[in-house]
Order: C-alpha cells, then sequence, then structure tokens
C-alpha cells in the first residue's frame, strides 16, 4: 500500500511539473509581429468584444432613461467614451492575468496566451484607450461621466482583478463595476446622480450574481487550479444563496422605478414575471447545484437582462427636460 501511494504522488508530481513545463514553454514562445489584417481581430478577443457590447448597451439604457434633454451626438460621445473605457479595463485585466489564464482551460487560448500580442502591445493598448475614452468623455459629455469611467477602469485592473486571488470579496467589487455604465449614462444626460441613477445602478449591481455564480460553478474547477478566491469554489452553498438572494432584490428594485416616476406602473407588472423567471431559475439553482441548474440560470440570465432593460424603455414616463420646464 505503501509503495502504490508513494507511485500516485511521484504520479501527481510528474503531472504537475509537465503542465508547468507546457505553460513555460507557451509564455516565452517567440512573438511573431501580426499582419496588419488580423490586428482588428486581435483587437477585438483583448476587449472582450461581446462582453464590452452588453456593458455598452446597459450605459446606453441609462441614457435612455434619464430625464433631461439628449441629443444624438451626446449619446455617441458617451458611447464611444464608454466603451473606450470598457476596452482599456479588459486589455490591461488580461495583461495582469496571463499566467493565470494558461492554467485555465476556458482562458489559456487567449490573444496573449498564444502570444500573438505582446504583452507590453496589450498593457499601452489598455493605457491608451483608458486615458482617451476617459479624456473624450471629460471634454465631450461632462467630468462626472469621465470622473465615473476612470474610477470603474481603476476599480476593475486595480481592485477587482486582484482580489479574485485573496478573497471571495472581489465578486462584490466586481458587481460595483457592472452597476457603475448604466449611472454613466444617466450623468451624461443631467450632470448628476439622481435617485433613479441609483436605482439603475442597482439593479445591474444585483444581476451580476446569478449571473457570475452560475458561470463560476460550472468554472470552479479551473478556478481552483489558477488559484482564484471564487464562492464557487471556496463555499459552493454560499455560493448559490448568494445568487437566489439577489435575485430576490430584482422584484423591489424594478418597483422603485415606477415609485420614482421613471416608468409607468405597467412596468412593475412586466418586471415582476420577467423577474420571477429569474427567481424561479435561482430556486432551482439554490435547491440543487449541477451543472444543468446553473446553465440554465446562467443562460436565463442572458436573456433576462436584455428584455428588462428593453421593457424598462418602452414603460419610461414622458418626463420633460429642466430646460423645457424652465421654459
Amino acid at each position: 500500500m505503501a509503495l502504490l501511494r508513494a507511485n500516485s504522488r511521484l504520479s501527481l508530481v510528474l503531472q504537475t511539473q509537465t503542465r508547468q513545463i507546457r505553460i513555460a514553454h507557451s509564455m516565452f514562445k517567440p512573438i511573431t509581429p501580426p499582419a496588419l489584417a488580423e490586428v482588428p481581430g486581435l483587437y477585438k478577443e483583448l476587449v472582450k468584444a461581446k462582453l464590452a457590447g452588453l456593458v455598452a448597451l446597459t450605459t446606453m439604457c441609462g441614457y435612455a432613461m434619464a430625464p433631461g434633454a439628449a441629443t444624438v451626438a451626446n449619446l455617441l460621445y458617451t458611447t464611444i467614451g464608454t466603451g473606450l473605457c470598457i476596452s482599456s479595463a479588459n486589455a490591461i485585466n488580461q495583461w495582469i492575468e496571463v499566467p493565470y489564464d494558461a492554467q485555465m482551460l476556458r482562458t489559456r487560448n487567449r490573444v496573449l496566451g498564444r502570444r500573438q500580442l505582446s504583452s507590453f502591445h496589450a498593457f499601452s493598448f489598455g493605457v491608451l484607450t483608458g486615458t482617451t475614452g476617459v479624456a473624450l468623455l471629460a471634454t465631450m459629455v461632462n467630468p462626472l461621466t469621465a470622473a465615473l469611467g476612470a474610477a470603474n477602469v481603476l476599480l476593475y485592473t486595480a481592485v477587482y482583478t486582484p482580489m479574485k486571488r485573496a478573497s471571495i470579496a472581489n465578486t462584490w467589487a466586481g458587481a460595483v463595476v457592472g452597476a457603475i455604465p448604466p449611472m454613466m449614462g444617466w450623468a451624461a444626460v443631467t450632470n448628476g446622480l439622481e435617485p433613479g441613477a441609483w436605482v439603475l445602478g442597482g439593479i445591474l449591481y444585483a444581476w451580476q450574481f446569478p449571473h457570475f455564480n452560475a458561470l463560476a460553478w460550472n468554472l470552479r474547477a479551473d478556478y481552483s487550479k489558477a488559484g482564484y478566491r471564487m464562492m464557487s469554489v471556496t463555499d459552493p452553498k454560499l455560493n448559490a444563496r448568494v445568487s437566489l438572494r439577489y435575485s430576490l432584490a430584482m422584484i423591489p428594485l424594478s418597483l422603485s422605478l415606477p415609485l420614482l416616476d421613471i416608468t409607468t406602473w405597467l412596468f412593475a407588472v412586466d418586471s415582476t414575471i420577467v423577474n420571477a423567471a429569474l427567481i424561479w431559475g435561482a430556486v432551482k439553482f439554490w435547491r440543487n447545484s449541477n451543472e444543468k441548474t446553473s446553465r440554465q440560470l446562467f443562460f436565463g440570465s442572458i436573456i433576462h437582462l436584455p428584455v428588462l432593460l428593453a421593457l424598462m424603455m418602452v414603460h419610461k414616463t414622458n418626463s420633460t427636460s429642466t430646460e423645457e420646464e424652465e421654459e
């Protein structure tokens, strides 16, 4: 028996060393400068274009829901500036996490892991897009929106990213990152953060938990391998409870909008139906966390958010701008 245990330990050590050698080999693979035609596609991967698109959508929703005078030009500057800030945060995040991404099946083939762009290139791109985005928002929109954009880049790269390997509190920090973009859209119109902006931020904050925790459950082996401190790794039951808790919070948060006269009361009915579907997925995940229930909750959350935002805009009250009221 002792001999078998020794052989088992030796086999495990050899497997670990082999994996480390492969990671080291991939990290020191020579970088070939990409062809010009390849660059747009590589940048698209670097900024996580699909995720960036969803975040930009929440910014546009915040802009649409804010009371006040809105212009196409201001919306365009807000969307581009926010998109550049998102691109910066994602690029710098990938630059920081290269050695950890290489250990995860889901992320080891990212653009930096494949050595198709250098780390310096990615970092420079992140700094350039972040600086340009904040400057654009400050000069063409307003300083408050620019400050929120800069704060979000710093929160994502300097707080959330390193915290992932230190504490499960990283999920709450990451949820704040997701809450800020709709507040940026609102601030772009009103140059303030009225109660409606905080409710929109709260909705996006709460939504992050069922969405991310369901995803993290299926990726817990990868996260554990890379040393990430996620609820799905350290406390799976807490992971499911938090998902349900914040899914339930979507009901009162949504009802706050008609109470603030931002939407009509028809939104209270529609949003309750949509949120009930999310809650039901979270209940099943809480009762029995497995591959099926986690996938159902994750993909359900992807459908839930655009539907909720669309209903919000459909049921928006006809608020007049401050300028119109003064006239």
